[in-house]
């Protein structure tokens, strides 16, 4: 299957001077009306809980509780039609020409709000989750399966602010049992300014991309209807620092999900 979208020589330096980027459709509608139905059979199913990749974004995440963040890690692994058709093509020819044709496919997971209660997203910078002894160039395309907008939780995102350092983290509202991650607030401020933030509303099959260094986030959902968002990674060989860096915020988590992880691992 050949790409049929490109990015301009303008949209690239968009993206390189302001660390993210907004494009109008990353495939057609069929494919979006299909996969949206998949979506849905994945969440309802919680796919991958036992083995850690489903959890409460945003919560404690335990059993018998509503999660107000559901994120399935790796959905493609439960759905293949999430590898196989035209957005997987076309993010990866986005993803090579804002990146160098060494970019290759770094993984997927899948986040939902659900209508009228489902919980932000706070500030935070993508590479706080990873491994902190490698040093990465990687994109993020967050794809809404219908409407995003200010009200159901659309992406907002700091302009510049992928040339800042990789600032201090810590799990939403210092509870160690939340897997989701926020920026600490005083470093944050000093380092950029959130007055010039900027939404991003989408049209289904639209899509926002993002550096793993630029702050972004998304707000509640408090329409009457559900936020479906597919994120696909693409990224260059990541190198290896001389030092790790302290990653603390990731050392002193207690989530749920890590038990169930360790537990299938350990079955296996």
């Amino acid at each position: 299957m050949e790409p049929t979208i490109t990015v301009s020589a303008q949209q690239i330096d968009f993206f390189r001077r302001n660390g993210f980027l907004s494009i109008e459709a990353i495939t057609d509608a069929s494919e979006i009306a299909s996969l949206r139905q998949v979506y849905d059979s994945l969440f309802e199913r919680r796919a991958g809980r036992e083995v850690g990749d489903e959890f409460d974004l945003a919560g404690a995440d335990q059993d018998g509780e509503v999660a107000r963040l559901p994120q399935i890690l790796s959905p493609s692994k439960y759905a293949p039609e999430f590898a196989e058709g035209l957005m997987r093509v076309n993010a990866l020819q986005v993803a090579r020409q804002l990146l160098g044709e060494e970019a290759d496919w770094g993984g997927d997971h899948a986040i939902f709000k659900p209508a009228l209660y489902g919980a932000e997203t706070p500030w935070h910078q993508d590479e706080a989750y990873w491994d902190s002894s490698l040093s990465y160039n990687s994109i993020s395309i967050w794809v809404p399966l219908q409407e995003a907008t200010v009200e159901n939780g659309c992406m907002w995102f700091v302009p510049g602010s992928q040339n800042s350092p990789l600032l201090p983290h810590h799990s939403i509202g210092h509870d160690p049992r939340v897997h989701g991650l926020e920026v600490d607030r005083e470093p944050m401020d000093a380092a950029v300014d959130l007055s010039s933030a900027v939404a991003c509303p989408l049209p289904p099959g639209g899509a926002t991309i993002h550096h793993n260094r630029t702050l972004h986030y998304t707000g509640p959902n408090t329409s009457p209807v559900p936020r479906r968002a597919y994120i696909m990674a693409f990224a260059l060989p990541p190198q290896k620092l001389d030092e790790p860096r302290d990653f603390y915020w990731n050392r002193i988590k207690q989530a749920p999900r890590q038990e169930r992880a360790a537990r299938a691992a350990a079955g296996a």
